[in-house]
């Protein structure tokens, strides 16, 4: 397995993702930018306050009939709380976003190239939108802030970066979501679970 030298403490940390963009040192809390040259220091990490968890960074979770080895973990606050966004790999070593709020568990992959949807803010709850041969429902529009990172990510994540997302659905499992920065946007689709039936192999 490959390794990385924190630039700062010259701590090595194994990388198990592919295409990783961020990684945290665990020896002394930077949070690190990779690119093909260089690895970069891109200030803390973040306090990631306790708070109850299904699972956690190096868990193997099983949604369905797919199993998700959890490497990185993200918080987000939106002003009434926060939420947490998992990102892991699955059998087959691709990426996937697992999401917790307030009980609720949503599996996503990013969506790519012409599967990309082409929509853009500003949204309206309740407004529809046309999806995948399904109709969405905006259900929730909101100002997010990264406050905490912890593990590996393969998105460029920074402590004190914000953004504007909205969340539609569709029946009771299907959800598209979309986060928005000026000139730039990435969607993501999904659906969600029962937290009763998440089942979790912890780490040894």
């Amino acid at each position: 397995m490959k390794t990385l030298n924190c630039p700062n403490c010259g701590a090595q940390t194994p990388i198990a993702l592919k295409g990783i963009k961020v990684a945290t040192c665990a020896s002394c809390g930077t949070t690190l930018m990779i690119n093909d040259v260089q690895v970069q220091s891109a200030g803390q990490q973040g306090e990631m306050h306790d708070a109850p968890l299904l699972f956690g960074i190096g868990d193997q979770v099983q949604l369905g009939r797919t199993p998700t080895l959890i490497l990185g973990h993200a918080r987000y606050s939106y002003g009434r709380g926060f939420w947490d966004e998992f990102c892991g790999v699955d059998g087959d070593g691709r990426t996937c976003w697992i999401s917790l709020d307030e009980g609720d568990v949503v599996r996503q992959k990013r969506l790519t190239g012409k599967d990309t949807p082409k929509f853009m803010p500003p949204f309206k709850l309740g407004e529809t939108l046309d999806f995948d041969a399904a109709t969405f429902t905006v259900t929730e529009v909101e100002h997010a802030e990264c406050i905490a990172l912890r593990g590996q990510f393969d998105e460029v994540l920074q402590v004190g970066e914000s953004h504007e997302f909205v969340n539609a659905s569709a029946g009771d499992e299907a959800l598209l979501s979309g986060e928005f920065w000026p000139g730039h946007a990435i969607w993501f689709y999904g659906r969600w679970y029962d937290a009763f039936d998440v089942k979790v192999q912890r780490q040894p």
